[in-house]
């Protein structure tokens, strides 16, 4: 369009053939920018190299077995799928007081007032989606359906019907090697690398999925079987440094443990959020992750985010269920 706005203006004369011909065709392609024809390529989104079918998927070696003063416990929640459509383009952790600073649009639950402009008092008076009364922020790029033409989110290039999640799960863990402690409240989570299709990705953390599959994950777009569930899943840093909520690269105050699932030296083991987000698919390779225009809907950017916003109460609660190894939960 920005090309169409920079032809001279034309008179009452007739238009030289050239001419004519330069602006059918410009005038085509406005028509296919805004009539997206549901092909992934034609829209910037993925192509086939980013789909792998969930078969050739090779499985997971098995996890370290945990070790004597291990905390085997889990809790599960119930915060809903975000049926009522909590969606918007910000992103409080990474670019607080900026209205629509992600530059693609996120799917919520818990926190019902999550926005751009939440302080941590406004999220803490706020109502939730949580059945156990959890204040908590979870939220992660939408996926979308780009076979059909709803655009929601033309302006940065995200195009497509978004599909509501057919299920979420959110599951705190503990930790293979030690007890462990208290989440602050307040803290802030990063899962994930929204720029990892141009910075190298060595953030990438993009766990793809189908739900017949267990043991089987990708950073590429599965293809699952008809009527399989289509999976996300978010496994979140659960070392703290035991001082900050937050840094300036908002991945300091909370790091991964290392291969064997100890944290670092000078790091304290917290709850292990995991968050499961489940879909039926679109037929074929109809579908594609919100992302920055230039990361062209690359699976490899997929991430999440969390902010505790639990009382001291229910994450006391949630640390006594994991130190003695309990399965605790709303569906327990």
């Amino acid at each position: 369009m920005n090309q169409l706005r920079r032809h001279p203006s034309f008179g009452r004369a007739a238009l030289p053939t050239g001419i004519l011909l330069c602006l059918v065709l410009g005038l085509s392609l406005l028509f296919v920018r805004l009539w997206p024809t549901g092909s992934p390529d034609s829209q910037g989104s993925p192509g086939s190299p980013d789909f792998v079918p969930i078969a050739a998927v090779a499985t997971q070696r098995a996890a370290t077995p945990p070790g004597p003063q291990a905390s085997t416990g889990s809790y599960r929640e119930d915060c809903g799928r975000n049926q009522d459509g909590h969606r918007n383009a910000d992103n409080l952790v990474i670019s607080p007081g900026v209205v629509g600073g992600a530059h693609h649009v996120h799917d919520y639950v818990g926190n019902l007032s999550t926005d751009a402009l939440s302080t941590d008092a406004s999220l803490a008076a706020a109502g939730t989606s949580c059945a156990d009364g959890d204040r908590s922020s979870y939220f992660w790029p939408v996926l979308r359906r780009t076979d059909r033409s709803l655009r929601t989110d033309g302006e940065h290039g995200n195009v497509g019907e978004i599909l509501t999640p057919q299920a979420v799960s959110i599951e705190f863990l503990g930790n293979p090697w030690s007890q462990v402690v208290p989440m602050p409240r307040f803290l802030r989570l990063l899962e994930g690398d929204p720029t990892a299709a141009t910075d190298g990705g060595e953030q990438a953390r993009a766990q793809w999925g189908c739900a017949g599959f267990p043991g089987r994950s990708t950073s590429r777009y599965p293809l699952c079987p008809a009527g399989d569930l289509l999976t996300r899943t978010f496994d979140f840093p659960n070392c703290w440094d035991g001082r900050s909520t937050d840094t300036p690269d908002h991945r300091t105050q909370a790091v991964f443990p290392g291969g064997s699932g100890a944290c670092p030296h000078d790091t304290f083991p917290i709850p292990h959020l995991q968050v499961t987000v489940s879909y039926q698919p679109p037929p074929g390779q109809a579908f594609a992750l919100d992302a920055f225009p230039e990361q062209r809907h690359s699976p490899v950017t997929d991430h999440g985010l969390f902010i505790d916003v639990m009382s001291d109460q229910q994450m006391a609660a949630v640390v006594a269920c994991l130190n003695q190894d309990r399965a605790c939960g709303d569906d327990r």
